[in-house]
């Protein structure tokens, strides 16, 4: 039985991956989706100053309280960064790292250090109460207009902090770990993405696209659930 544990990325929490989790766990898998602090169900502890490390911490102690071990670790968008950081604290428990149309950092950089120029200086104009508005729909690739409503009603402001704090270092038993990336290759935030699907491809990482918008939990639940399933059947 695979255990995969799914790591959300702006604006919602573990909410967002429930359709693919019901998809894995009729498969046979076993299935955990966090909510990081300070947001969604957690977020009456926006005031706790949440970090990156806060949100590696989370899912790190995920990890040790429930006692899994070879995990495939998925991260979508901002998670990227997560299930980098958490990779260098808890490498031993972890099986497969899935990168979801995210962002794929190299050591000692922040996702602040991955955005465009033009992004940064959007990103810091909504700084405000050092929390960043959720994404709108049109953005994230969410059409249907039920599911933006639904969407809409449950996204919430992510913690600014998480994006300024650089990745921790890694180790050798970190580096080690397999990585596979899935390309979302439909939408308006393509051009941001698709570089870290190259840079996965160059690293000689297993790479699989889907041609849809970022939000593919959402908007393509089947497909991500079967190369998730594919990517953790070819482990052995």
């Amino acid at each position: 039985m695979t255990t995969f544990v799914q790591v959300h990325g702006t604006g919602p929490d573990g909410w967002f991956w429930q359709r693919v989790a019901r998809r894995l766990r009729a498969a046979g898998s076993d299935v955990y989706t966090p909510s990081l602090t300070g947001v969604g169900d957690r977020r009456h502890l926006r005031d706790c100053h949440a970090n990156l490390a806060t949100h590696i911490t989370d899912v790190a102690n995920l990890l040790f309280y429930e006692d899994i071990s070879d995990v495939v670790l998925v991260g979508h968008s901002y998670a990227g960064m997560v299930i980098t950081g958490v990779a260098s604290v808890v490498p031993e428990r972890l099986e497969l790292l899935v990168y979801l149309d995210a962002y794929v950092p190299d050591e000692g950089e922040s996702e602040v250090d991955l955005w465009t120029p033009e992004m940064r200086a959007a990103m810091e104009a909504d700084r405000g109460d050092g929390m960043r508005p959720p994404p709108p729909p049109s953005l994230v690739g969410i059409d249907d207009p039920l599911l933006a409503d639904w969407y809409l009603a449950r996204v919430t402001p992510h913690p600014f902090a998480t994006f300024t704090q650089p990745v921790p270092s890694g180790n050798a038993r970190s580096e080690a770990i397999p990585r596979a990336n899935i390309s979302c290759t439909a939408g308006r935030l393509t051009s941001l993405y698709e570089r870290f699907a190259e840079k996965a491809r160059q690293s000689g990482w297993a790479v699989r696209t889907i041609t849809t918008g970022h939000e593919a939990e959402l908007i393509a639940p089947e497909e991500v659930a079967r190369l998730l399933l594919e990517l953790a059947d070819s482990r052995g």
